[in-house]
């Protein structure tokens, strides 16, 4: 068994890392404040290219394997230290690009692909509704095929990338006496007629990935946007981006965990109490052992999730695992950081305040941790 990154993975690593901190990391803290995407940051890393990093090269991909583009995604935590473009990065190469690539036709592919992987089109995932968030299969959106089209209609909420989004794959409901066999996938263009953006959706934490509802008023989708197979979207979609997802989606928060730890460590040795660093006391001592703890477990099990995937291995007990513990312990751990740094890690002066802001997304988006631990658990008694 080979837990070795290859010296060309910890080269291309390293160079995110500094792209990262030079194009992502300053400015960050003011885009946070401000709830503000900036489109300057994401052409520059399309530019460098991670916005197509897994998608075959004759699409304007790279190539990458999902091992690599998660290695990407943790750099880019660790050196840009912005939650919020983390997400949006995820968003728009894993779940709003990876079904077209996996599901599509090859005029699909051609159309819509080089688009992504260039970054000169944002996308995301239509998924969640009012009334469906970890009950996916409850979702009310419909898709009635007519003329030559689809006409949807229903409402999605919190889309990420919606406000700033091209192109969306959506669920809807194709026939509604099937429950989650009853739905299909759809490839939505902004400007499609009846398809808007709604209202905005102000979030406590990751606040420079921008959020809203998509709006689907007798939508016109052309009859040849349906992805994959009629009635069959919701299976194909989960499989086609699970364990991407679990990987390379989650990989930021190693970074983030990574990056966080660095700043406790240096801050508890130069801050002093009682006439020396906090460092010399062992509860500090304690709390940062447990962050490194969470750090390595946390990158192994991810590790082996896009190994798995790699190796063409479907594995959803490791996948949920993956999503289970890690949004879990980096909440944790960005506790650990608040109460290292005292009354400062509750002030806007250190980033740790923000850290655990983003933090609390994680055990809610992708699949709440009850979830997690219902899937584990049926895989278990299975």
């Amino acid at each position: 068994m080979d837990f070795a990154f290859t010296e060309e993975q910890l080269l291309f690593k390293q160079s995110v890392i500094e792209f990262a901190q030079k194009e992502i990391l300053p400015g960050a803290a003011e885009r946070d404040e401000e709830a503000r995407f900036d489109r300057d940051v994401w052409d520059k890393a399309a530019e460098f290219g991670l916005m197509g990093l897994p998608y075959p090269e004759e699409y304007g991909g790279s190539g990458a394997s999902v091992v690599d583009t998660s290695i990407a995604g943790e750099a880019i935590g660790y050196g840009g230290c912005d939650a919020g473009f983390s997400l949006s990065w995820g968003a728009h190469v894993v779940i709003g690009g990876i079904p077209i690539w996996q599901l599509g036709t090859e005029e699909q592919k051609k159309k819509y692909l080089p688009k992504i992987a260039s970054g000169e089109w944002i996308s995301g995932l239509g998924l969640t509704e009012p009334e469906a968030g970890s009950d996916a299969a409850g979702l009310l959106t419909t898709a009635d095929k007519k003329d030559g089209y689809y006409v949807l209609n229903g409402t999605k909420t919190f889309i990420t990338n919606g406000p700033v989004g091209n192109v969306f794959v959506v669920l809807a409901k194709t026939d509604k006496e099937k429950g989650p066999a009853g739905i299909s996938g759809f490839i939505v263009e902004k400007g499609f007629p009846g398809f808007s953006i709604g209202k905005e959706i102000h979030k406590t934490g990751n606040r420079s990935s921008p959020t809203s509802e998509l709006i689907f008023d007798n939508a016109e989708v052309p009859a040849e946007n349906l992805l994959g197979v009629e009635n069959a979207g919701f299976l194909g979609v989960a499989m086609a981006t699970l364990e991407w997802e679990r990987s390379v989606m989650l990989a930021a928060a190693i970074g983030g965990q990574e990056i966080q730890l660095e700043e406790c460590i240096s801050y508890a040795k130069q801050r002093k109490q009682f006439g020396r660093p906090i460092a010399k006391f062992q509860a500090v001592q304690f709390m940062l052992a447990d962050m490194k703890m969470w750090l390595e477990t946390s990158r192994w099990i991810l590790y082996k999730t896009a190994w798995n995937k790699d190796q063409g291995i479907m594995d959803t007990m490791t996948a949920s695992l993956s999503k289970l513990y890690i949004t879990e312990v980096s909440l944790k751990a960005a506790r650990n950081a608040i109460q290292i740094h005292g009354g400062y890690g509750y002030t806007k002066e250190y980033a740790v305040e923000r850290s655990y802001r983003d933090a609390q997304l994680g055990v809610l988006g992708g699949g709440t941790s009850e979830i997690q631990r219902y899937i584990i658990a049926r895989e278990l008694l299975a």
